[in-house]
């Protein structure tokens, strides 16, 4: 069988969200497990968090179906809320919490009649410009919706655009839109992201949401003891497949992008951007072989990629090749450094590996 694969630790998602909850112990922290669990499988990902976490939470109605359907039982929330009126039935029907962005949802929620009052998450757009009501136009959304008889529990929610940044400017100016709000409205909120959650005690709420932080990703600009105790929760590993020697100056690759500044050793490895590894991949990439790193040698190609293992004497073919994670002897290579060589971020190398990619759990 192919070697490449996802070995996903479930006691270390488990251990992430602790660090969340222990981030914010006067608040309740809901799981957010959207995008297939960012990746790393929504409904294993849902049964390991569902004993320690209040709610979990999802983009659709979709893939909060999908849970209930492998037995979740736990509230969940659509973080989007609801994408047509005739969903509500099912909203209704499972016990779905919503959040309510749009003045079309309001109107569809205040003309059904559901057989117990839904709980709903008012959006306020303090400035991330997404989705959201004008903090204007929300004291009298939010008097309407908590004397309807189809409304449940009652909270404000927003989003914050720049949490993760070291200069918190633009953040303090949301943060305090929307706790003015709370405090003319007496609301409870929900604010906090993964980064909020991690470095700004400031925006804990009734809620907090954390997400990526769950999955071992920092998703902050600067260095942060809390983010530094989390544990990778993907480990996406293969092994070497073919080995060469090429002379000072031979092109590797694609496009001849990578040449040999010396006498080199190549190995060639399972897995390319057909499994979801990003092809801008830049050179000098690192990956880890038998635990040791070295470093992406040529353009990722659609099955294969190509590493200098020159300095690596252990490096034989089926040797281990992690690209993000933890090797099987305990090294660890941080996803966030692989995606800064990539030029993008942590979220959408975890969300891009692909369906052909089998993914194997521990700690169930």
């Amino acid at each position: 069988m192919r070697p490449l694969a996802a070995h996903i630790d479930l006691d270390a998602l488990r251990h992430n969200y602790r660090i969340a909850a222990d981030c914010a112990p006067q608040s309740r922290s809901v799981a957010v497990i959207k995008a297939d669990a960012y990746g790393h499988g929504a409904l294993a990902c849902a049964r390991a968090l569902e004993p320690l976490a209040p709610a979990l939470a999802v983009a659709s109605i979709e893939e909060a179906l999908a849970l209930r359907a492998g037995g979740i039982t736990k509230p969940i929330v659509l973080l989007e809320g609801f994408f047509d009126a005739d969903e509500l039935a099912l909203i209704d029907e499972h016990g779905f919490w919503v959040s309510v962005h749009s003045d079309w949802q309001v109107e569809a929620l205040l003309a059904f009649t559901p057989r117990q009052p839904i709980p709903v998450w008012l959006k306020v757009d303090s400035g991330m410009h997404r989705l959201g009501f004008e903090p204007a136009r929300v004291a009298p959304l939010w008097h309407r919706l908590a004397a309807a008889s189809q409304v449940g529990e009652l909270h404000l929610m927003s989003h914050f655009a720049t949490a993760d940044a070291g200069d918190s400017g633009y953040f303090e100016t949301q943060l305090e839109t929307v706790k003015a709000l709370s405090r003319t409205l007496e609301a409870p909120l929900c604010l906090a992201n993964s980064p909020a959650t991690l470095a700004h005690r400031t925006a804990h709420g009734a809620w907090n949401r954390p997400g990526v932080m769950l999955y071992g990703s920092n998703p902050l600009e600067v260095d942060n003891p809390i983010a530094a105790s989390l544990r990778p929760v993907m480990s996406l590993r293969s092994k070497i497949i073919s080995l060469r020697e090429i002379a000072a100056g031979e092109p590797v690759g694609y496009g001849g992008r990578w040449r040999a500044p010396r006498p080199s050793k190549i190995a060639v490895v399972a897995a390319g951007y057909g499994d979801g590894v990003d092809r801008h991949a830049a050179d000098g990439t690192p990956v880890l072989v038998d635990g040791q790193r070295c470093a992406i040698a040529g353009r990722v190609s659609m099955d294969m990629l190509t590493v200098d293992v020159t300095e690596v004497a252990s490096a034989a073919i089926g040797s281990e090749v992690v690209l993000w994670g933890e090797s099987a002897g305990g090294a660890r290579l941080s996803v966030d450094e692989v995606a800064r060589h990539c030029d993008t971020i942590s979220y959408t190398l975890l969300t891009g590996v692909l369906p052909r990619v089998p993914r194997y759990y521990s700690g169930t």
